[in-house]
């Protein structure tokens, strides 16, 4: 397998910049327990098909629940012309780094 950039949530700005787009891909039920307030949400399955979706001119830093489906996406949009990173550890390291996490039901948000 080809070396997958990656970076470690730890060593992720609090404030992400206007210039990176926080791409999750994992699952409708996963990003409505819990995901990143200012994340983009592709799921892997349907990434093909919304590449238009993802600005071409901005670094992508992708997202999963542990990092597997992040770090394929990644091999994918670097591929095809993205700037793109595979977040060490995803939204499992996300929480426990506890950086900010909202849900869409307003429950408590969790990593499922």
């Amino acid at each position: 397998m080809n070396q997958v950039p990656s970076v470690s949530v730890v060593d992720l700005p609090a404030e992400l910049p206007t210039d990176v787009t926080l791409l999750d891909v994992r699952e409708q039920d996963e990003w409505d327990a819990g995901h990143a307030p200012d994340a983009v949400h592709i799921p892997m399955g349907e990434l093909a098909a919304r590449l238009g979706e993802l600005p071409e001119s901005e670094a992508v830093y992708v997202i999963c629940r542990s990092g597997g489906r992040s770090a394929r996406v990644t091999q994918y949009l670097n591929a095809n012309g993205w700037d793109a990173t595979n977040v060490d550890g995803g939204m499992q390291s996300w929480a426990a780094g506890s950086r900010p996490m909202e849900s869409v039901s307003g429950q408590e948000p969790e990593v499922l």
